[in-house]
């Protein structure tokens, strides 16, 4: 229906301009060079928005606001909070691409895969909780999936007013997911939804696929030397805690959410084999230090890999909705390590509890995740699920069942967790960008606006837009070890 409408409105533009004397039509759509009111001044317009700042990007305009939301959209009465945004303009004529990273906001201009494969609009929403998104005073039984894709879709009504086009969804890991969790309860608000490397952990305490995962990855010499020098940080716990301890206390650190130094170093230590799957290569396992290696390389490699910071108050401080849902919904990942015998001393530690300030209730939800899970597999339509081989979050991924129409699961070879569609097999490469053109009413090929005639493209899978580096480039924010 959506399709047809924009059809019938693009016919309606060309007839327009034709009854006009063939005027050329403006870049916002309009016949004769009319022109519509700013960009800026449509969006500080609508109820509830306002303009923070514009920032400069080429042949884009960068602008960033914030939306009056909520705090529980089952009772909005019960008082709002400002919610972060920016807008990617490109053209009131292009697709727009709806993206989270189910954290944080970058308030730099930047640009998702999807958006460049377009050459469309980008809207970047901050995931609710996270500060300053945050209501005060915070009440966290209002932090859940369904609040949050409901934040989204009051932000696509507000929006749509202006981008009147398709829209596609997307975000990466717990982007992906909160993609996903949109489309549940949204179902008809998107065209497409396009999800990286999003975890499915239907079954929260049932992880046998990723005990499946790190006995297969990569080669047994590279999974040897990693088990190895994990096991070799377990058995020096004492001079490394202690070299941990000293130098958080120096940068003003503390351990009180954690419960000590010792607790903390053990989740770091167990994360060490997982992080460095998740962003590095069998080609990288070269420079996996030797059990032999002096102490201080130890440390640096523990550090550099898994993040010693992170359990810390002051790193978990950012995290804390994160820890929070995966205790209450989104589940967490568990996983043996017989090669750990006897060295670990906190069996409780690794789990999102130990990471939540004890003055913040949590209760888990068992099946929040079965439901989403069974809605994909049963009820979704124009859904692209792209994950990497050697990622261990892309081992327990989303399946589409016969009950999903037109969805796609697709998987880059050797790929780690920042797999995309440009990583994936040719073919696989071709179908992703084809069924991603389809659902922005976009032909294969055609480097148009929707609904008008547009030049072929030599490439099939070839990016509508030219490669940015200012756009682009990886957001470092987006490397979290240990976190979807």
């Amino acid at each position: 229906m959506k399709k047809a409408l924009r059809a019938l409105l693009a016919l309606l533009v060309l007839a327009g301009a034709a009854v006009a004397g063939g005027a050329p039509a403006a870049a916002d759509g309009r016949p004769g060079g009319e022109q519509l009111p700013d960009i800026a001044d449509r969006l500080r317009a609508i109820p509830g928005m306002s303009l923070v700042e514009e920032q400069p990007a080429d042949g884009h305009r960068f602008l960033v606001l914030e939306y009056r939301q909520p705090i529980d959209h089952r009772r909005p009465w019960k008082g709002t909070f400002r919610q972060r945004l920016t807008v990617l303009h490109k053209g009131e004529n292009r697709p727009t691409v709806f993206h989270t990273s189910g954290y944080g906001l970058n308030t730099g201009p930047a640009r998702s895969e999807p958006a460049r494969l377009l050459d469309g609009n980008q809207v970047s929403m901050e995931y609710r909780f996270f500060a300053p998104s945050r209501p005060r005073p915070a009440d966290w039984s209002k932090l859940d999936i369904w609040q949050g894709a409901t934040d989204q879709h009051r932000i696509f009504r507000a929006l749509r007013r202006v981008y009147a086009g398709a829209w596609i969804s997307t975000g990466t890991s717990k982007g992906g997911m909160a993609a996903v969790y949109y489309r549940r309860f949204h179902p008809r608000d998107m065209d497409g939804t396009v999800a990286y490397v999003a975890p499915n952990d239907v079954i929260d305490a049932e992880d046998s696929a990723y005990d499946d995962f790190f006995a297969n990855v990569g080669t047994e010499e590279c999974r040897d030397r990693l088990n190895a020098v994990q096991r070799e940080v377990f058995l020096r716990r004492e001079e490394l805690v202690a070299r941990y301890e000293e130098r958080t206390r120096a940068a003003g650190g503390t351990f009180e959410v954690v419960g000590g130094a010792d607790r903390a170093f053990e989740s770091a230590g167990l994360d060490l084999v997982w992080a460095w799957w998740q962003y590095n290569g069998e080609w990288q396992c070269p420079w996996v230090p030797e059990p032999s290696a002096d102490t201080g390389e130890l440390y640096d490699f523990l550090d550099e890999t898994a993040d010693l910071s992170f359990y810390t108050d002051q790193g978990l401080e950012y995290y804390t909705p994160y820890h929070y849902q995966a205790g209450t919904e989104l589940g967490s990942p568990s996983f043996g390590t017989p090669h750990l015998a006897g060295l670990l001393r906190h069996p409780d530690v690794h789990r999102p509890r130990s990471y939540v300030p004890r003055e913040i209730p949590m209760r888990f939800h068992k099946w929040a995740m079965d439901d989403v899970d069974w809605w994909v597999r049963t009820r979704a339509e124009r859904m692209l699920f792209v994950y990497g081989e050697n990622d261990p979050w892309s081992a327990e991924r989303f399946r589409t069942d016969r009950g999903c129409a037109d969805c796609h699961v697709l998987v880059a070879p050797d790929a780690h967790h920042g797999a995309n569609i440009t990583m994936l097999a040719e073919e696989d490469r071709a179908t992703a960008t084809a069924a991603l053109l389809e659902w922005a009413g976009l032909g294969a090929g055609d480097t148009g606006a929707p609904g008008t005639p547009g030049t072929r493209r030599a490439e099939p899978y070839a990016p509508l837009a030219p490669y940015d580096a200012r756009l682009d480039r990886p957001d470092p924010a987006e490397r979290r070890m240990m976190r979807p």
